[in-house]
């Protein structure tokens, strides 16, 4: 089970877009997908026409998010099926319509659904699909239409009535859609997607804490359920104290449920909220709830973060005595050890992480910045270059590569050249402070370029935990205004960004906000934010 849940909980963290280019992905990769396909694409080769085989394959691409090929698929198989085949015909109507939903194309995906309801107008599943993409639509009188349909032909499917709550939330009539909720969770309280689909139209309400509430049932219900656990985390990304609440609760009922805890610590320690996910983490390994390795490892990365590098190191050392061969184990030591100006073991224990997976490029840039505080800047650059080669998205590769180069080695000309090669970088959103752009610009001269991109970030992008305005601190302490870095900082702290060691110590690079630290306001504003911390 402790893996498990970590498993999850790092499945979770992934953003939607990631995680479904990541399954389209592996799935294409997959050798029993591969084998699949190619008895398709065998029997394709015999008979172009076979509508069964096109509609099969469109299916397989669908499952795996390849959803131009399987549009590609369906249409010809719709060209070439019979109008007696019926059942086929239906298939592959639904199918595509799943496609254009999924594409966000619902006005086609309703033409679609309404073909299939030609063929069977009582089919539950297809009239559910339609009164979905009515709702997506905004017509609202047909989605509940719909609804009302399924209720009648099933009366003891929770899915009508949900959906008739989520009509009631849009015609502002939340009586009625409490009513069908509480209908909903009678006809099916012992699963888990009843209480999920009760969250959605929660929050739709506006009750975060319901649908928070409802998240952890659906936990208790299937405490492997990784749709529950995505939503609320990402619940935990957006409303951190609705989260913190909802499983206060759920902890207070159940104190001996170890998940609920593990839950709270990881997205408390996420969210800069280090103090109480050491409480959390240390709570359960007291209690011999878990004796997991990546307990101990998360307790040292939250004390790394306070600042408190002993206790950091030791409790990094008690999850390495419990699995030798962790890569990211040896990496956070080599953070710990930096910051404790112990070059030469720091860079010994990014080479143990090295040689665990040689695909680890934040081990390379451990052992660089090791080598940065050795003088060893040469070596320094080529590990950070060897970085860069290995991951062309991450702009902190090139970043640290410039400063090293531009700081250490008088190579100005290479340094601007990577500088430009970050501004130039699309792998980001604009309203993504870690692209680093803005720091680029500002190396380049691009002054006015550079703080219309700060500007943007921090006038429409919600910082629910003090980060954007941390980044915000480092800008403007880099372009040398101090009075507006200071606002920053001090919104960042008052959020609860409590990474003391980023506040204090963190040098490397230019994302920092070294300058500020010799000015007396900062220092006491610093000290008048000593709670979040632990230094009271």
């Amino acid at each position: 089970m402790k893996m498990t849940l970590r498993t999850i909980l790092g499945a979770a963290v992934i953003t939607a877009a990631s995680a479904l280019s990541a399954s389209a992905q592996s799935g294409i990769q997959n050798p029993m997908t591969q084998a699949v396909l190619g008895v398709y694409e065998e029997e394709l080769r015999e008979n172009p026409q076979d509508y069964n085989v096109l509609l099969s394959r469109a299916d397989e691409y669908y499952r795996h998010s390849e959803y131009l090929k399987a549009l590609e698929d369906v249409d010809k198989a719709l060209l070439y099926a019979p109008a007696s085949e019926e059942d086929v015909r239906m298939r592959a109507y639904v199918l595509r319509a799943g496609i254009y939903n999924e594409t966000r194309r619902p006005q086609q995906a309703l033409a679609d659904l309404n073909s299939a309801l030609a063929i069977d107008p009582e089919s539950f599943s297809v009239i559910y699909q339609k009164a979905n993409t009515e709702f997506t639509l905004g017509n609202y009188v047909e989605a509940k239409f719909g609804y009302m349909k399924l209720e009648r032909l099933n009366p003891r499917n929770p899915v009508a009535f949900i959906g008739q709550a989520r009509v009631a939330v849009k015609q502002n009539n939340l009586g009625t859609a409490n009513e069908m909720l509480a209908k909903a969770v009678a006809l099916d309280p012992n699963n888990a997607e009843t209480y999920i689909r009760r969250a959605s139209v929660r929050k739709m309400m506006g009750d975060h804490n319901g649908a928070v509430d409802d998240l952890i049932l659906a936990l208790s219900t299937d405490n492997k359920n990784e749709k529950a656990m995505n939503e609320l985390l990402d619940y935990g990304n957006t409303n951190y104290p609705a989260t913190a609440s909802g499983l206060t609760n759920a902890i207070t009922a159940a104190p001996d449920a170890g998940m609920f805890r593990y839950i709270r610590a990881v997205i408390a320690q996420a969210h800069y909220h280090y103090l109480a996910a050491i409480r959390d983490y240390q709570e359960i390994l007291d209690k011999k709830i878990y004796q997991y390795h990546g307990i101990y490892a998360s307790i040292a990365e939250c004390n790394y973060a306070l600042g408190n590098y002993q206790e950091a190191l030791d409790n990094i050392d008690r999850a390495l005595a419990m699995i030798k061969n962790n890569a990211s184990h040896y990496v956070t030591k080599s953070m710990i050890l930096r910051a404790m100006n112990n070059y030469e073991e720091a860079i010994k224990a990014g080479a143990m992480a090295l040689a665990i997976d040689r695909s680890s490029n934040d081990a390379l840039m451990e052992m660089a910045l090791g080598y940065v505080g050795t003088g060893n800047y040469e070596e320094a650059a080529n590990l950070l270059g060897e970085a860069a080669l290995n991951d062309a998205d991450d702009a902190r590769y090139p970043m640290l590569r410039a400063w090293v180069m531009e700081t250490y080695l008088g190579k100005e000309s290479a340094a601007q050249l990577l500088y430009e090669k970050v501004a130039e970088m699309d792998n980001y959103f604009i309203d993504n402070p870690r692209s680093l752009k803005g720091f680029a610009l500002l190396r380049l001269g691009r002054t006015e370029e550079a703080t219309r991109w700060m500007e943007v970030i921090l006038n429409t992008v919600t910082d629910y935990d003090g980060l954007i305005n941390y980044y915000g601190a480092c800008f403007y302490s880099q372009a040398g205004d101090t009075t507006r870095a200071m606002k920053c900082a001090e919104k960042s702290l008052d959020l609860g960004f409590a990474n003391y060691h980023d506040w204090t110590e963190a040098h490397d690079g230019i994302v920092n906000v070294g300058t500020l630290r010799d000015d007396l306001r900062f220092l006491n504003m610093l000290h008048r934010h000593d709670s979040i911390f632990g230094k009271e």
